[in-house]
């Protein structure tokens, strides 16, 4: 009997929008099982310096709907090997903004040494959660500008 393919991706997945869609749907046709991480309103403030817009729990639920995603689980942590261990997936998606990053080299590096793969997806350059927050923060300061 073949063993399911698990895939695993991470993010935080604020103001959900197409390219989060893709990325989720193109991943699940890559893999039998797809765990979707998403990080904790504490794990964002820690690299962001900001909390997410929408909640973590609000975040889990839209993640958890798609029927794209077999599990979601809480990231805490943006350790990839620990998740590793911790998940125990055979390939991790990634937006291709990361690729040839120092960080995601050695990603790939300590993956490829337990059989993990890791792809990379066209990231879309149209839309993204902190051009819709600058966007937004635009449309809300010119409003109260002429008020």
């Amino acid at each position: 009997m073949n063993k399911d393919i698990v895939g695993y991706t991470t993010g935080v997945f604020d103001l959900f929008h197409v390219g989060h869609l893709r990325l989720l749907q193109n991943a699940k046709d890559r893999c039998d099982r797809l765990i979707v991480g998403v990080s904790t309103d504490e794990l964002v403030e820690t690299y962001k310096n900001k909390r997410p817009i929408i909640p973590y729990e609000e975040r889990i639920e839209i993640v958890s709907a798609l029927e794209c995603v077999d599990e979601v689980v809480p990231q805490t942590h943006r350790d990839k090997i620990a998740s590793y261990h911790e998940i125990k997936f055979d390939l991790m998606f990634v937006g291709s903004d990361w690729k040839g990053s120092d960080l995601f080299n050695q990603v790939e590096s300590e993956l490829s040494e337990y059989g993990v793969s890791v792809v990379y997806f066209e990231y879309t350059h149209h839309v993204s959660s902190s051009l819709l927050k600058s966007t937004l923060q635009a449309i809300y300061d010119g409003e109260n500008s002429t008020s």
